[in-house]
């Protein structure tokens, strides 16, 4: 990998990973002595700790490890080319912004072998991100709208356990406010109504209707182009990543002066 060119994208569009490649390549030689778990282990240390910006692609691979194919240790590959070529790259806290912004958003049957979808969320504060995730949902949405709003009340938990960090620490916010791309689903969490289109969806998901009503946390639209949260649900063409990484405070990290 020391001499490996770097790439500009966490992964790259040609990607589709799944586990019928796991068996379709049952005769693959030599993977057995492939470090993927341990790559991949590397991987979410880094991922969890200042690396927002390869969520989404650290846990789609990470479905894969108890039997890796050649095709996903190319993608693992790929992630740590990527690392290399941003190594500079870290979150550098500071700002004027003292402001607690929530961004959440999802694809739609993403995982190609149960067509779950991926929700995401990403917090920032003075500019910085604080708090992020991906995750696969647990169950198969029927719409785009049920998506989203599943992520929202996944977004919603993180933020009022951050809302009582703030309260505790003594850090004043007058409105914590969730920032979602889609009107539909904004619409669903403030409707308290059930109706043909939304009364399948699992009853945990709409205590976040509880939580708006008691004016706890509220909902806005942010626009697709203007949510950080976007690269934590799908891979994205390398001017869209970039935005998101800007919006989470990604940078590169500045020259320590010496004396």
């Amino acid at each position: 990998m020391e001499s490996s060119k770097p790439v500009s994208c966490p992964l790259g569009n040609h990607f589709k990973l799944s586990s019928k490649s796991c068996a379709l390549n049952n005769g693959d030689e030599g993977m057995e002595d492939m470090p993927c778990a341990s790559a991949v282990g590397s991987l979410m240390y880094a991922m969890l700790c200042t690396r927002p910006d390869i969520a989404y692609s650290v846990g789609l691979v990470s479905r894969f490890i108890s039997r890796p194919s050649k095709e996903h240790w190319e993608a693992v590959k790929w992630i740590l080319k990527y690392l290399r070529g941003t190594s500079n790259i870290c979150i550098c806290y500071g700002g004027q912004d003292a402001n607690l912004r929530c961004y959440t958003d999802s694809d739609m049957a993403g995982d190609i072998d149960t067509k779950r979808s991926t929700s995401g969320y990403l917090f920032t504060f003075v500019g910085r991100a604080i708090s992020w995730q991906s995750r696969l949902q647990r169950c198969v949405a029927l719409s785009t709208t049920e998506v989203e709003y599943i992520a929202i009340t996944e977004c919603c938990k993180e933020l009022l356990w951050i809302k009582r960090l703030f309260e505790e620490i003594g850090i004043k916010q007058e409105r914590f406010a969730i920032l979602c791309d889609s009107q539909s689903a904004i619409h669903l969490s403030k409707n308290p109504s059930f109706h043909s289109r939304s009364k399948h969806i699992q009853v945990r998901y709409h205590w976040v209707r509880d939580v708006i009503e008691e004016k706890q946390v509220s909902i806005d639209k942010v626009h697709t182009k203007d949510n950080g949260a976007d690269m934590l649900t799908k891979i994205l063409p390398k001017g869209k990543h970039d935005v998101c990484c800007l919006i989470a405070g990604l940078g590169i990290a500045p020259v320590a002066s010496s004396y």
